[in-house]
């Protein structure tokens, strides 16, 4: 139904006549042929009107122009003298307002024809329905196992929709190419989109290619085999001709071996023994050959020794070209982060004094400054950083540093050139790591209390 134009880049010699005769589309995969009596030029995918069937106008699409029209009516075996519908004019806005409007009248004719046939109880399925541009006419398709008697159904659909009809029965086939859909291979169907005609197909075709008799796998959205099953029956009959047709049992000396599959393109084929759950390949060259030993009375000893080895198939590693950039290995990312956020959520013993004092913050929101006169023991004491981390010490405490008896805190200088008042508890600790080496309390140093 879709045709290349492969004439469209050569030039027509200058003294050319074109062919008057033009290919028009319409709905459903109708296409008829036209004259084109008054030479206009038309371009394929343009609207035309041209004369009905039965009087009126219709309006369809232009498919096929010039020599391309000559060689399809020779392969529709058509002569110009058949062809005798004319077309009209190239579509006005008018004439497609009407063709839209009738269009939109068949969703809603087809259900009420449908109650209508059920209401006369007639075994019968519409399936579609086809108006005319001008909507003078109406064609419904449908469906039957036999002949229907529909007189008294076209009686009441005439005084419904007042319009002539026309009743057309149609396969099943010709009713999924109308309506469309999916098939089983993920595509649109093939009658639907280029197949023009139909064959018959059996189950002849499946059993060919070996394919499991099974009619829900077989069977289309029509109910019939699948067109497809006669796709690739010519490529297994060719293979099929250096296989026997019929396959005997082979007699062997240690017992009889029967035939269970055989690979048409690879050209092998299994055979077993009874009580044995191996089955043996081998040649079909080598089957033939048993099989002229056996009608002349002889036996090879074991077929276990003729079989075929078969290649086991290559392994490929998958390789993946993306790099995890994010962590998304990892399952509980979302669950540490989760688990931090409660961690900060809890509040401190001491109450907001006591976080105050721990972050160094004053009750104003300000940062707690260090005096200039802090000494540089105080400074030192900083958390130890162990291979690029640094330790958090537990309680908003700070470590204390390791300091040799040999070695004194050096003290800074103030302005009167005296040293900084330390605190008690500094001068406790200071006491308890200089041991024996420490020197006695000068009169400058204060002491608050034990």
């Amino acid at each position: 139904m879709e045709v290349h134009d492969w004439l469209s880049d050569l030039d027509m010699p200058s003294n050319y006549i074109p062919f008057k005769i033009v290919e028009v589309k319409f709905k459903g995969s109708r296409k008829e042929f036209f004259v084109n009596q008054d030479d206009i030029y038309l371009e394929i995918g343009e609207l035309v009107a041209v004369e009905g069937p039965t009087g009126g106008y219709d309006v369809g699409h232009v498919s096929l122009t010039g020599e391309l029209v000559r060689i399809q009516m020779k392969r529709r075996k058509t002569t110009a003298e058949q062809v005798v519908k004319k077309i009209y004019r190239k579509a006005t806005e008018a004439d497609v307002e009407k063709w839209k409007m009738a269009k939109d009248l068949e969703w809603e004719t087809m259900h009420k024809a449908r109650k209508l046939a059920l209401d006369l109880r007639l075994s019968m399925k519409i399936s579609d329905v086809d108006y005319q541009a001008d909507k003078t006419k109406a064609t419904f398709f449908y469906t039957a196992d036999g002949r229907v008697d529909f007189r008294e159904l076209i009686k009441k659909m005439a005084e419904s929709f007042r319009i002539r009809i026309e009743m057309r029965q149609i396969g099943m086939r010709q009713e999924a190419g109308r309506l469309g859909g999916i098939g089983s291979c993920g595509r649109e169907l093939c009658c639907s989109t280029w197949l023009t005609n139909f064959k018959t197909v059996s189950t002849a075709a499946a059993r060919y290619q070996n394919l499991s008799l099974n009619t829900l796998k077989l069977a289309g959205q029509c109910g019939k085999l699948k067109c497809c099953l006669n796709y690739e029956l010519d490529t297994y009959l060719d293979a099929l001709k250096d296989i026997p047709d019929r396959v005997e049992p082979l007699q062997t000396d240690i017992g009889v071996a029967r035939h269970q599959k055989t690979d048409i393109f690879k050209k092998i084929m299994w055979f077993s023994y009874p009580n044995d759950e191996n089955w043996i390949p081998l040649k079909v060259s080598r089957v033939r050959e048993i099989m002229e030993l056996n009608k002349k009375g002889q036996k090879p000893a074991n077929l276990k020794e003729e079989a075929v080895e078969l290649s086991a198939p290559a392994v490929v590693e998958k390789t993946f070209d993306y790099e995890n950039v994010v962590g998304q290995d990892s399952l509980t990312r979302l669950d540490d982060k989760n688990r931090n956020k409660k961690k900060k959520g809890k509040p401190v013993q001491g109450g907001r004094e006591q976080q105050r004092n721990n972050r160094g913050q004053q009750p104003n929101g300000q940062k707690q400054q260090a005096p200039k006169n802090q000494p540089q023991a105080q400074k030192a004491q900083q958390p130890a950083k162990v291979q690029g981390a640094q330790l958090q010490p537990r309680n908003n405490q700070k470590p204390k540093p390791e300091v040799s008896g040999d070695q004194q805190p050096k003290v800074a200088q103030t302005v009167d050139g005296q040293a900084p008042k330390p605190s008690n508890n500094n001068r406790n600790r200071n006491n308890r790591r200089r041991g024996q080496n420490r020197k006695p309390n000068t009169g400058n140093d204060q002491v608050q209390g034990a």
